[in-house]
């Protein structure tokens, strides 16, 4: 039994470095989503879509998640419609909530 109980922490262990290597790489994303204009953003979000749409596994990783959730932010900071406003405010909640459903399946 103790093996399983060391597998089981390494995984948790394992999950837990993916998770923080994203984050920290988010520092970085940060910093260039900073500079960008309006224009910038949008195309931004647009290739962020279709890195989406080519993800092999047909779903995001929880980089892409990190990096979403923060461009959806910024996007919806500097909307001048309010039309904007609520699909980037929509689609930056659904990503928070991805990301608390990958935080909560890590032990």
């Amino acid at each position: 039994m103790p093996s399983a109980m060391s597998a089981d922490n390494i995984v948790s262990l394992s999950k837990f470095k993916v998770l923080k290597a994203a984050e920290d790489q988010e520092m970085a994303y940060k910093a260039r989503i900073l500079g960008m204009d309006k224009l910038q953003l949008l195309e931004e979000m647009v290739r962020f879509q279709e890195e989406k749409a080519n993800a092999a596994s047909g779903k995001m990783s929880v980089e892409m998640m990190i990096r979403g959730h923060y461009l959806f932010k910024q996007l919806e900071e500097h909307a001048e419609t309010q039309e904007l406003r609520i699909l980037t405010r929509s689609y930056r909640r659904h990503l928070e909530m991805e990301l608390a459903e990958v935080k909560k399946a890590r032990p």
